[in-house]
C-alpha cells in the first residue's frame, strides 16, 4: 500500500460522515460531543485536503454534493472498520474499571434497572454505567450501546443474545376512568373505551383485536411514543394502556381493566456484540443483568 497517497485526516473524515448521517453540523456536534463550529472547520479542512466540495446549502439544510455522495460510502466503510477495531480492543480488556453503556426501553430503564444498577455499583464501584432509555433499538454494531435489553431476538450475525424470560403485559386504567365507562366485564364492553396509542399505525389496534377486542382508529384519540407519558396519562384517567404486569399491578393509581383478558407475552432478551462478550467488564455486567432481570 502506498501510504503517501493517504492525504487526509481521519478525524475530519469522521466529521464529514457524521454530518452526512445526522444532516447538520449542529446534530453532528451533539453526536460527537463537539461544538458546531469545530465540526464545520473539520469538514472545510477535509474539503481543502481533498480539493472537493462535499456539501451544499439547500435552504437551511445541508445536502451532499455528487462528490460527497460518491465519497460518503467509502468513509462509512472506514467508520465501520474503525468500530470493529474498537470493539475488538474492548473485547480483549481484562480490567473491570470503565464505562458500560446499557440500552433499555423507557419503562425498563425506569422501573426495572435502578435496583440492578444499585447492586452493580455496590459490588463493582469501578464500573461506571451509562443508560440509554429509548424505545428504539440501539445499534450495537455502531457502539450506540454495549448491552441492550430488548423484547425481540436479534438477527444480526455479529450479535450474541440470551433470552432472560417471558414477561406479561396487561391492560390498565384508573379506577375513576373504569367506573366512568361502566366497569366493563367483557371484551365487547371494554372495546367502547379510549385507548392510548404509540403511533398512528394499526399495529397495536390489530394486535388487541386479535386477542378479542373490537377497536377502530377512533379508539385511539391520544397518541404518544413515550411510555412514561402514556403511563401518567393512564393514571390520570385519560384512557386504557398496556403495561408490564409487575409495574401495573404495583401501581395503586390503576387496576387491570379486564382481569380475565388474556395477557400479552413480552419476551426479554439481553444482547451484546460477540466481540464484547470476551470483555471481563462486559461479562460481569451482562451476568448481573441476566440475574437481575430474570429475578
Amino acid at each position: 500500500m502506498d501510504w503517501r497517497s493517504v492525504s487526509f485526516d481521519w478525524n475530519r473524515a469522521r466529521a464529514f460522515l457524521v454530518t452526512a448521517e445526522e444532516g447538520s453540523f449542529s446534530a453532528a456536534g451533539r453526536a460527537l460531543n463537539m461544538s458546531q463550529p469545530t465540526i464545520g472547520r473539520q469538514v472545510s479542512a477535509l474539503e481543502q485536503e481533498l480539493d472537493v466540495i462535499l456539501f451544499e446549502r439547500v435552504g437551511n439544510a445541508l445536502a451532499l454534493t455528487p462528490t460527497g455522495i460518491d465519497l460518503v460510502e467509502h468513509v462509512r466503510a472506514m467508520g465501520e472498520a474503525a468500530t470493529r477495531v474498537s470493539l475488538t480492543a474492548a473485547g480483549q480488556s481484562l480490567s473491570l474499571d470503565g464505562t458500560v453503556c446499557i440500552s433499555a426501553s423507557q419503562i425498563t430503564a425506569t422501573h426495572t434497572l435502578p435496583p440492578i444498577i444499585a447492586g452493580l455499583r455496590a459490588k463493582h464501584p469501578g464500573i461506571e454505567v451509562e443508560i440509554v432509555a429509548t424505545n428504539d433499538p440501539s445499534d450495537l454494531s455502531r457502539r450506540e450501546a454495549d448491552i441492550a435489553i430488548r423484547s425481540f431476538r436479534p438477527t444480526q450475525p455479529d450479535l450474541v443474545a440470551r433470552k432472560v424470560k417471558d414477561g406479561f403485559a396487561r391492560l390498565y386504567g384508573s379506577p375513576a376512568y373504569l367506573e366512568k365507562i361502566g366497569n366493563p366485564t367483557t371484551a365487547e364492553a371494554l372495546s367502547q373505551a379510549q385507548f392510548l396509542g404509540f403511533d398512528r399505525t394499526d399495529a397495536l389496534m390489530n394486535g388487541l383485536n386479535a386477542l378479542g377486542l373490537s377497536l377502530t382508529p377512533s379508539s385511539f384519540a391520544v397518541i404518544t411514543d413515550n411510555q412514561l407519558v402514556q403511563w401518567e396519562l393512564t393514571k390520570q384517567g385519560v384512557g386504557i394502556s398496556i403495561m408490564m404486569e409487575e409495574v401495573g399491578d404495583a401501581e395503586p393509581c390503576v387496576r387491570r381493566a379486564l382481569p380475565d383478558f388474556p395477557p400479552i407475552t413480552v419476551p426479554t432478551w439481553l444482547t451484546t456484540h460477540r466481540e464484547l462478550s470476551t470483555s471481563r467488564r462486559l461479562r460481569v455486567v451482562f451476568d448481573l443483568l441476566l440475574e437481575g432481570l430474570g429475578g
